[in-house]
């Protein structure tokens, strides 16, 4: 890369681990004023708006979706912008947000499984040997949530969040051979929109009894860790690598128990974060040398997870 490049392109780096990072710890703190449906459309509501706006400022042509595409952007929309982020929502109701950011990143293996299956990449030995470390993990952190029931069913529900996630990424891959990935990233969000209108008339009644800074706090992630961090994140990766940039997705959970420790006062419990170390080194194991590759062209693809 040249060194005239690397600038921008580690700012942008920089922008999307915070803005995600933040993502976890926003959503603990308006999770007390605004619940997980409602949370997720709004959510949503301000991404696709941003994200419109992006396209029109672009004025990159619209590029017509095939059949195919179209079912495979509304399993990506459903999948990773619909259940995902009300799963993740209401995960952060019973889990602090450190946790909560530590078992969703078993994510990246669970796309390489996926991706093995579906889409006929394989399934080396290390993502098996990654997978059997960052689940012992998973284990190990119910294991220390198992006092309360409510935590257990975090623990489940990130799992769950987990699971969409990847399976919106994978489903993914084929759409961004052809499609522009802003225009797949919008089109998603707003397919996750539409999901999520059913708690429209719970929004409109929780936004009026919210207090402002549930209130912004809902703006701010739709806007950043949503429609910037996505942008930012496909900026990067049109000009590095896709495996030496998912390296930096492991930054993300460290940075969450850290900004849960500033803002709100949460520490996750010690056998917890053992289980969350255990988990970011099942997914380093899963990368090493001979892996499955992430499910997207290196300069194609539209984000991550948050």
């Amino acid at each position: 890369m040249p060194r005239r490049s690397a600038v921008p392109v580690l700012a942008a780096v920089v922008v999307t681990v915070l803005a995600w990072a933040s993502a976890f710890v926003a959503i603990r703190a308006v999770g007390t004023d605004l619940s997980p449906g409602p949370l997720a459309l709004g959510r949503l509501l301000v991404g696709t708006a941003v994200l419109g706006a992006l396209l029109a400022v672009t004025r990159r042509p619209w590029v017509a979706p095939t059949g195919r595409e179209w079912r495979l952007l509304a399993v990506c929309g459903v999948g990773w912008f619909g259940v995902y982020n009300v799963a993740l929502n209401a995960a952060e109701r019973h889990l602090d947000a450190g946790t909560t950011a530590m078992l969703v990143n078993v994510g990246p293996i669970l796309i390489a499984v996926l991706a093995g299956l579906w889409l006929g990449e394989g399934l080396p030995s290390r993502l098996v040997a990654g997978l059997a470390v960052a689940f012992a993990g998973v284990l190990l952190i119910g294991l220390a949530t198992r006092s309360a029931d409510a935590d257990v069913v975090g623990v489940v529900l990130c799992l769950v969040a987990a699971v969409t996630y990847a399976v919106g990424v994978v489903a993914q891959k084929p759409v961004l051979r052809r499609l522009p990935p802003l225009q797949v990233t919008f089109t998603a969000c707003a397919v996750g929109t539409l999901c999520c209108l059913p708690w429209a008339g719970s929004l409109a009644a929780e936004l009026g009894q919210a207090p402002p800074g549930s209130v912004a706090g809902l703006v701010y992630l739709g806007a950043v860790p949503t429609a910037l961090a996505f942008s930012t994140w496909a900026y990067a990766l049109a000009r590095t690598g896709a495996g030496r940039l998912g390296v930096t997705t492991y930054f993300v959970p460290p940075l969450v128990v850290l900004l849960g420790w500033l803002l709100l006062g949460e520490v996750p419990p010690a056998v917890a974060v053992g289980g969350g170390v255990m988990c970011l080194a099942g997914v380093a194991l899963s990368r090493g040398p001979n892996r499955v590759r992430l499910p997207v062209p290196v300069a194609r693809e539209a984000g991550s997870a948050v």
